[in-house]
């Protein structure tokens, strides 16, 4: 008899022997799997004709093929132990009748049965008392089969055969017993919750000896968890519909691959708004989510999250004038910034404007500026806003200047411009809420106004110069937004606004703005253009309220020196304070050279 594991085994030459000797019709054209089916249902229909052929098969394909003979034993005894078993569980009482009837015998079923189990197992025994003196050590078999029902209920076999007792280690293979459903339903082997039907576990293991040993499977090893590796810090902006977005600083905060989501639970428990600076742990997208999801929140703008949330907004704290100044006459100083420091001071929450004419230096200004805050003010955060500004000098800027440079080229779209100056304002008032130092270096707000000019509807009033009239309430609100809170922070913006372009929407802007800053610094072309820099027109420049900003010693002598410089024009002051100051190492000692 032919199990079906053992055809498997068998090669295609060897099936089709079979099928020609079973007299199987168009076996030729038959695939594999094909073939096996044909022959056990052959074999099923007709088991005396395959049992003598079987043995035949596997003696003739076995001694040219294999090289090893006690394996050739090995695989010829295994199909014989199924083909026992299955033939003493799997056959009917109609089978049996069939098979008794051509041999031309009339006993009761029953009694066929134990009949055909014990020539079987006789066969069996005899064929595995040979392996015993094999040069190679042999498994043992042990089969067991639990209660199998027949039409007789109470009728039990259990076919245990314990092989080579005289051997020290004993092993166990368990044989499969494929159950084989015939048309008589009532047969059927039943096999007990806690036991295991395993097919030939050693086999895969031939040195191995241990009754216990268990079959090592090649599974993929389970992912690893990166959750709690990764930090990762961001910009939150909020989407309409709750939820929202740590935006990254090296995309400029527009959307990118790095973004990490947060949840509304997350935004709802510890109170974020858009613009918070969120530190915390993220894990990587599982399957079917697109983004990296925030796990744990560390911090918010740098402080504990516990703090922040009972924070007071920005628009119900209190703006007061700058009481403390930037020192931008000491370390990383420069003439251009000792100039400032002493004819227009920058306090802690100043509104200063910067207005330039083309190629004044008025970016060459801004660059000195941050420098000198960056050496002097280390707790300040500084952000440079580049808007519609040239590529080359993005990249100038992020090279020369220790702060964080957020930029929007010009050759990108207005939407851009205004989604960038936002989130950098929201980010910079979220700072100012948490008692940070704030300074952002706006170059130019002209151009974010025009920006803003054509993101914004038409509203039907038009001004002269095609600004539309509710244009520049956006950007007012952005310079408006620099104040000294009591008791709290600053938020400190320092804005370039072009003059005398030939545009006449940048002199209607420039004339909006001019009087809301509390610290103007005028630049003169005509100084420029004898290459004297900084090109500061002194007489026009000036801070409101410096009389807090400055020592009473200091500010004396500032009236005495602009009483003298009144009398000059432009050029003439700016070249003899150059001068003064090119000799002086300090302000301090340029102050004290005015005696003379």
């Amino acid at each position: 008899m032919f199990d079906i594991s053992v055809l498997k085994e068998m090669k295609l030459n060897e099936l089709q022997e079979i099928a020609k000797a079973a007299k199987i019709k168009n076996f030729k054209t038959l695939k594999k799997d094909d073939l096996i089916y044909q022959i056990l249902d052959f074999q099923a229909s007709n088991p005396e004709k395959l049992t003598s052929e079987a043995n035949s098969v596997s003696d003739n394909t076995s001694k040219p093929k294999r090289i090893r003979m006690a394996k050739d034993k090995k695989e010829e005894s295994e199909p014989e132990k199924t083909d026992t078993i299955q033939e003493t569980i799997l056959f009917t009482e109609e089978t049996v009748d069939k098979k008794i009837s051509k041999k031309g015998n009339s006993k009761k079923p029953g009694t066929n049965l134990e009949e055909v189990t014990d020539t079987k197992k006789e066969a069996f025994t005899k064929k595995t008392k040979n392996q015993k003196f094999s040069k190679e050590k042999k498994k043992t078999t042990e089969i067991q089969h639990n209660t199998i029902e027949s039409s007789d209920p109470t009728e039990e076999i259990n076919v245990v055969l314990d092989l080579e007792k005289n051997q020290t280690e004993e092993a166990i293979e368990v044989i499969e017993i494929a159950s084989e459903q015939t048309n008589d339903p009532s047969i059927t082997p039943e096999v007990e919750p806690n036991t295991s039907i395993e097919v030939n576990k050693n086999k895969f293991n031939p040195n191995n000896q241990n009754p216990k040993y268990k079959k090592t499977t090649n599974f993929r090893e389970p992912d690893y968890e990166f959750e709690g590796i990764i930090e990762s810090e961001g910009v939150l902006e909020m989407m309409p519909d709750g939820y929202g977005f740590l935006r990254s600083s090296d995309y400029n905060y527009l959307a990118s691959p790095d973004d990490i989501y947060l949840s509304t639970s997350q935004i709802r428990l510890f109170g974020l708004k858009t613009g918070d600076t969120v530190k915390g742990v993220v894990r990587p997208p599982k399957e079917g989510e697109k983004y990296f999801p925030l796990v744990k929140v560390l911090k918010i703008n740098g402080h504990d999250p516990q703090v922040v949330r009972d924070r007071v907004s920005f628009d119900h704290l209190t703006p007061v004038f700058p009481t403390e100044k930037f020192k931008l006459a000491e370390k990383g100083s420069s003439i251009s910034t000792r100039i400032i420091d002493l004819f227009s001071p920058i306090g802690k929450g100043q509104r200063g404007m910067i207005v330039a004419q083309p190629k004044t230096g008025k970016t060459m200004l801004l660059k000195d500026i941050a420098n000198a805050i960056a050496a002097n003010h280390p707790e300040v955060y500084m952000i440079v806003l580049l808007i519609d500004e040239r590529p080359e000098e993005v990249t100038d800027m992020q090279r020369s200047v220790r702060a964080e440079v957020v930029a929007s080229t010009f050759d990108r779209e207005p939407q851009e411009h205004v989604k960038i100056a936002n989130i950098v304002l929201e980010k910079a008032k979220r700072l100012v809420e948490c008692g940070h130092d704030v300074v952002i270096l706006l170059d130019s707000i002209t151009r974010l106004a025009r920006a803003y000019n054509t993101v914004q509807p038409a509203s039907g009033k038009v001004l002269s110069g095609g600004v539309d009239a509710n244009a520049l309430q956006k950007p007012k609100r952005f310079f408006g937004a620099a104040r000294n809170v009591e008791n709290g922070g600053s938020l400190s913006i320092i804005a370039t606004a072009l003059t005398e372009t030939g545009s006449k929407m940048d002199e209607v802007i420039f004339e909006e703005f001019k009087g809301t800053g509390n610290m103007e610094l005028q630049l003169d072309r005509k100084i420029a253009n004898r290459r004297i820099f900084p090109s500061v027109d002194l007489t026009s420049s000036s801070t409101r309220r410096d009389d807090l900003l400055l020592d009473e010693k200091t500010i004396q002598r500032m009236w005495i020196m602009r009483k003298y410089l009144a009398d000059m024009n432009s050029v003439e002051a700016m070249e003899f304070i150059n001068d003064r100051f090119k000799k002086t190492r300090n302000n301090e000692e340029f102050l004290i050279s005015m005696n003379d």
